[in-house]
């Protein structure tokens, strides 16, 4: 019979694998706290319309990278590829408008068919952060100060915050006009994919990666020449707030949002410490996708990070190794292990117990798991009511009363 293998794309984790995802959301959760967001929990499958609406249809990912499914209610359902619209989704659904200004954060599982590569998979994590229902430039002063302040806790220095303004919608649509034209007059010169952008959404010409098309991206009109002045007022307020908040940030004129829902700040937050430079965590302001849910105008801003990404740049976590470990010699000895086992255990000690081969293979045992003592059981102990403690590192034995344990490993 041929053995079982892992889906393609997929990831089974142990130890200090799975313990750096789990310092990644618990980073998460410390400073999602102090920012005062609250958690939410989201489906992992929606209707694959919630997607269509708010991803684009003409996106790569709505178009190759989804798993879509059609149930046996005849329901065409997708597997969550990100998890923004799954939260604007349920702040319609569920009456969360009632909470706006609403601070929300999550972390899960999402799913992309994509050619599988470092720090990327096809079932992968995010964390994700969301302000929804403040229009005002310092929801996104907060949500980047947030995102800032997570890549300090995970001890990543050196991420870089990439930051432009996308405008208001009569600006995104006077630049795109600007750009249409710019990009049209050297139509014959551009790569097939920017040639197939022109027409449907010229803005993303600009994250060509064609060389070819560089030169004439370096070349094309940039936003600042048609800000409205109430563009150019949200843009300044939201630098002055992450100037008083002590963010460092570089303009990136050419940074993008492809979607037209897409307003005012955009960013990345960028950095080399996987090779070549790549974004870990990136968004901005979103104020009309709610609407393309079928939903009232609702202003919001958000940013989303790969758990998988970030946990590849950080330290090793501090391991799960028991502070005693206990070496029961016989069946007595084991029957009073198990009972000390549970009373350590109710007590907040991380305890455990070494219960195969001789006495030098249990403490061996003991040694290789981390434990700073080893609690030795046998008959004689068990007579006279006192066990031995061995610190494991000194080698240094005494007794120890049995109702004394407790407070000896504390101290």
């Amino acid at each position: 019979m041929t053995q079982v293998q892992p889906v393609r794309g997929t990831q089974s984790l142990l130890g200090e694998n799975a313990d750096r995802l789990a310092a990644v959301v618990a980073a998460f959760d410390k400073v999602r706290r102090l920012y005062g967001f609250k958690r939410v929990e989201v489906p992992t499958i929606e209707h694959t319309a919630v997607f269509a609406r708010t991803i684009g249809e003409t996106t790569d990912v709505v178009s190759k990278e989804m798993y879509s499914f059609e149930d046996r209610g005849g329901e065409s359902i997708t597997l969550r590829p990100e998890l923004t619209a799954g939260i604007c989704r349920a702040y319609l659904s569920e009456g969360w408008q009632q909470f706006a200004p609403l601070k929300v954060a999550v972390a899960g599982s999402a799913f992309r068919y994509e050619r599988p590569q470092k720090g990327r998979f096809r079932e992968f994590h995010q964390l994700d952060a969301e302000i929804i229902g403040a229009g005002e430039p310092q929801a996104d002063v907060e949500l980047l100060a947030f995102a800032d302040q997570l890549l300090k806790e995970l001890g990543i220095e050196g991420a870089i915050l990439q930051l432009n303004t996308l405008g208001d919608p009569v600006t995104r649509a006077a630049w795109r006009n600007a750009l249409y034209e710019h990009f049209r007059a050297h139509a014959g010169t551009l790569s097939e994919d920017s040639q197939a952008r022109l027409e449907r959404n010229p803005l993303r010409i600009l994250d060509s990666k064609a060389h070819q098309d560089w030169p004439i991206v370096d070349s094309a009109p940039g936003i600042d020449d048609f800000l409205t002045g109430e563009a150019a007022d949200f843009f300044g307020k939201v630098t002055a707030g992450l100037d008083a908040a002590g963010v460092k940030w570089e303009r990136a004129p050419r940074l993008v949002r492809g979607l037209d829902y897409y307003r005012h700040t955009a960013f990345e937050f960028i950095t080399d410490r996987l090779g070549a430079q790549g974004t870990v965590l990136a968004g901005g302001r979103y104020d009309g996708l709610i609407e393309a849910l079928g939903g009232p105008h609702t202003p919001a801003v958000g940013w989303a990070a790969g758990i998988e990404r970030l946990a590849m740049m950080i330290g090793v976590p501090a391991s799960e190794t028991p502070t005693a470990m206990i070496v029961p010699l016989g069946e007595r000895a084991e029957a009073a292990g198990q009972r000390l086992l549970a009373e350590l255990r109710r007590a907040a000690i991380a305890v455990d117990m070494a219960y195969r081969g001789n006495m030098k293979k249990r403490l061996g045992r003991a040694n290789d798991a981390g434990a700073a003592y080893a609690l030795i059981i046998g008959d004689v102990e068990l007579d006279s009511g006192e066990l031995q403690l061995k610190d494991l590192k000194s080698g240094e034995q005494r007794s120890v009363a049995f109702d004394q344990i407790v407070e000896a490993l504390r101290s």
